[in-house]
């Protein structure tokens, strides 16, 4: 039963990893639109730096998740 549990939370965690990943790549953009206001470019700089770290958060908790269900 743990296994399940742990292969669940194993693609959760990549589901919100790649979600992540993908506003972080969106807030780069924003970051380097030279049309967009400054506030606006640093507030996406800003979002895109707590992406990352919510990226590797949720992919290390995967790997976890990985080795749990397969051990």
């Amino acid at each position: 039963m743990e296994t399940i549990k742990n292969a669940g939370n194993y693609v959760a965690d990549k589901v919100q990893g790649a979600t992540a990943a993908t506003s972080k790549e969106a807030n780069k953009e924003v970051a380097k639109d030279n049309n967009a206001g400054v506030g606006t470019r640093l507030q996406a700089a800003g979002d895109a730096i707590s992406d990352k770290a919510s990226e590797t958060k949720h992919d290390a908790s995967a790997e976890t998740n990985k080795q749990k269900a397969t051990h």
